[in-house]
């Protein structure tokens, strides 16, 4: 089972570094799909679903070593060699693992808006949103929207959970993701940060200028395991850096490839 491949959408293009990109908690490697085929103009890029995400595998286990040594099997299965990792939220906690226990798998590391420390939990009402479906007596899509407006007020943040909304057969609905497996493993996800350790390649940490995840006094902690760390502030962008300012994000993530 844990030895299962991650599933993913590839846009091969032999002969550069392979780019990996992890999406957050709660969403899919579709989150990436006009991104990802940007940045597959100048070099093979794999969008990758995270475990209990998506159409990759469910397990009961959702922790920091489990999801780096995922992306350590999908290596191996793929036969990639050398790769640029770039990872959202926490797909970030989930590249910044990888590098540091696996330095030699990472050619860069790009982590978007995340810190590699502990963090409070702050998805309860997403969480209570979501339990709240009903999938038994639920058979509408616009049902679903309303079960998680009685809890969320944001449009943005309910779109983006219904993109996980699809049919099982003709008359049910389910969520892609394991919601079980992600709420049982919540609490100790979030509020523990990523093993010690030190990665010496280059790393670019993304943040959003309206968005507090990663604070000004984070880059000292970010710097004694990134010693090699370059941080950059997207502007007018909160937690969602890559869908706020994507031109601005694009230009940073482009330009470090490069240099």
């Amino acid at each position: 089972m844990e030895n299962q491949i991650l599933h993913s959408k590839i846009y091969e293009k032999p002969e550069t570094t392979p780019m990996l990109i992890f999406h957050g908690l709660f969403g899919m490697l579709d989150n990436w799909g006009t991104l990802g085929k940007k940045f597959a103009e100048d070099r093979e890029v794999h969008l990758i679903d995270l475990r209990n995400h998506g159409r990759s595998f469910h397990s009961d286990i959702m922790d920091y070593t489990s999801m780096s040594d995922d992306i350590v099997n999908y290596c191996n299965h793929y036969q990639l060699q050398k790769v640029i990792l770039l990872g959202h939220s926490l797909g970030g906690k989930a590249v910044m693992e990888c590098s540091i226990k696996h330095p030699s798998l990472v050619d860069k590391l790009i982590v978007v808006d995340m810190a590699p420390k502990a963090y409070p939990p702050h998805h309860q009402a997403v969480i209570k949103a979501l339990q709240s479906v009903d999938f038994s007596r639920i058979n509408d899509r616009k049902e679903v929207e309303e079960a998680l407006s009685a809890y969320i007020q944001e449009p943005g943040i309910i779109q983006f959970l219904m993109k996980n909304v699809y049919r099982t057969d003709k008359e049910h609905f389910d969520f892609r993701f394991n919601l079980k497996s992600l709420t049982d493993n919540y609490t100790q996800l979030i509020n523990k940060p990523i093993s010690f350790g030190i990665y010496e390649g280059p790393a670019l940490f993304i943040a959003g200028e309206n968005s507090n995840y990663i604070l000004k006094q984070d880059e000292f902690y970010i710097r004694q395991q990134f010693p090699k760390e370059k941080l950059e502030v997207i502007p007018k962008a909160s937690h969602w850096v890559q869908a706020d300012n994507p031109v601005a994000f694009y230009d940073a993530v482009n330009h470090f490839l490069n240099v």
